[in-house]
């Protein structure tokens, strides 16, 4: 059986000793500001995690930029001449375009190298729900299952991953263009808490409002419990950007929700890409659960 990589791009916030572990490659996105670009590096080299979000914090606009199609032509070809088969998993289409750039070179390449595979999926996720999904993909391929298996896995199983977030502050999702200037406002005005998914379509959605920080992570806590599922690969990550305390906190609320002190839950940084658009305090939290029902074009 021909060895195939696993290849993902910023928006997966895979730390390193992940990546390293998991043997999962990862094609750098960029972002830039006040005129500088830079390589949205997921240990964090040119900028750290805290000036980053401080830059945020000091008004500083952060825009971000998709793989383009030359990354993923220099990435899969080098595979392809190694002797791999690739398998590229990337952020959520209705995120970022990117994924678009895959298949175009996954196309161009298969008639270059028709003995070649090369399998690209929408992973509709974003995070570290992209970054799990990668993992269980890598977990699939160390128990000897074909490109092709795993490829269907994640297909069939990845609106199973769950989303569950809270913003701090709305504005920097109304820059984003998530949230209506009206919503920001009185959002701030109020200490109201959008409680934020990912849907059907790979979008993030304000499924419900709450006050206050403290009922936010109860609520949040409630609905993993009442979506979360029993699998031999669950794991919890909760990333957040820029504030650790607030995730911790979130932990142990999970925890005791749960009852299960023996649950595996990593919390780590909501990368560049995401953070540029959700703002500095924001949290989210990533699990494997009941199948995702929620489409935000037919409920809003």
């Amino acid at each position: 059986m021909k060895k195939f990589i696993i290849i993902t791009d910023s928006c997966s916030d895979l730390e390193k000793k992940y990546r390293d572990q998991y043997d999962i490659q990862y094609i750098p996105n960029t972002y830039s500001f006040n005129g500088r670009e830079v390589s949205a590096d997921l240990d964090w080299k040119e900028v750290s995690e805290k000036e980053f979000y401080n830059l945020m914090r000091d008004g500083i606009r952060i825009l971000t930029a998709q793989v383009t199609a030359a990354k993923y032509r220099e990435a899969f070809e080098n595979a392809i001449k190694e002797g791999y088969d690739v398998l590229s998993i990337s952020c959520s289409s209705a995120l970022s375009s990117g994924v678009k750039s895959s298949y175009v070179i996954r196309d161009e390449l298969l008639a270059k190298y028709p003995e070649a595979k090369i399998i690209c999926i929408d992973s509709l996720m974003s995070c570290s729900g992209l970054g799990l999904l990668c993992i269980r993909a890598s977990e699939l391929r160390s128990e000897g299952k074909t490109i092709e298996e795993v490829a269907k896995w994640v297909e069939d199983n990845k609106l199973n991953m769950h989303q569950e977030a809270v913003a701090d502050k709305l504005i920097y999702l109304k820059r984003a263009g998530r949230v209506s200037a009206a919503s920001a406002f009185f959002g701030g005005l109020l200490n109201i808490k959008p409680l934020i998914i990912s849907d059907v379509r790979g979008r993030n959605a304000a499924v419900e409002k709450v006050k206050g920080k403290k009922a936010a992570f109860e609520r949040i806590a409630e609905r993993i419990k009442e979506r979360i599922v029993d699998v031999p690969y669950q794991r919890i990550f909760i990333g957040h950007a820029d504030y650790e305390e607030g995730a911790l906190e979130l932990k142990q609320v999970i925890l005791d929700k749960l009852g299960n002190p023996s649950i595996d839950i990593h919390v780590c940084y909501i990368g560049p890409m995401v953070g540029a658009s959700v703002g500095p305090g924001t949290i989210g939290v990533y699990f494997y659960g009941t199948e995702e029902t929620y489409d935000s074009e037919v409920n809003n």
